[in-house]
This record gives structure tokens, C-alpha cells and sequence, in this order.
């Protein structure tokens, strides 16, 4: 199915889709986000499912709808999905990762010394 997983719904897939496009400025505020045909295409999937998950969105406040046009990311849909990304980053990671150096004796001077030992070691594979 054109890259979409059998584990969670389709519209979801859609929905998460479109939002990491958003998210990567792959879609622009203002940009005209394909049409649910054009989903339902892309994705071998059913238009009615398409719609739903651009209305995902939509209800989220990241797509407005331009009667006649089709629908267009919001202006401000970017700044606020990574906010709202920033946070559940937070709560998905950044948390379990304190609680857990806590269990361990890690101080959060030596977290940030070995985050950044992790991030240095990275970036020297990167270049």
C-alpha cells in the first residue's frame, strides 16, 4: 500500500503523513496539500479514508480549507506542530531518560557529558 503499515489506520497514516511534511517544511504555510484523490492514489487507498485523515488535520487547525481550491497548510501550522512535537518528545523521552539516570547515579552534569560524548561520536561518523 504505497508505504503505509497494516498496524494502525490508514487515516492516521495519512494524518502523520502530512503533519511530518509539515514538520520538515516539506509543505509550506499557505501550500496546497494534495487533493484526497490524489492521496487516495498515491496511497492505493479509499478517498473517503484520505478525507479523513486530511480532516485530522484540518480539525487540528494545521490545513484550512479555500472553498473551491482544496486545502492549504495553516498559516502557523509548522511553529505549533513542532511545539506540540517538542513536547511529546519530551514526555516520550527526555523524562524516562532523567528517571532512569537517576536509578543509575547519573548526575546531569555527567547526562549532558555523555549526550554530548553521543552527539560528538555522531556527527565525526556524519562527516
Amino acid at each position: 500500500m504505497a508505504g503505509l503499515a497494516e498496524g494502525s489506520a490508514l487515516f492516521v497514516q495519512v494524518a502523520e503523513r502530512l503533519a511530518g511534511q509539515i514538520a520538515d517544511g516539506g509543505l509550506a504555510e499557505g501550500e496546497r496539500v494534495p487533493s484526497t484523490n490524489e492521496l487516495a492514489v498515491f496511497y492505493r487507498i479509499n478517498p473517503a479514508t484520505a478525507a479523513k485523515g486530511i480532516n485530522v488535520l484540518a480539525d487540528d487547525g494545521l490545513l484550512e480549507k479555500r472553498r473551491g481550491i482544496g486545502m492549504f497548510v495553516a498559516t502557523g501550522a509548522r511553529r505549533r506542530l513542532l511545539a506540540r512535537r517538542r513536547g511529546e518528545f519530551t514526555r516520550r523521552y527526555v523524562e524516562p531518560l532523567l528517571t532512569e539516570a537517576a536509578r543509575l547515579g547519573i548526575g546531569t552534569g555527567e547526562l549532558f557529558a555523555l549526550i554530548k560524548e553521543a552527539g560528538d561520536e555522531r556527527e565525526s561518523v556524519s562527516l
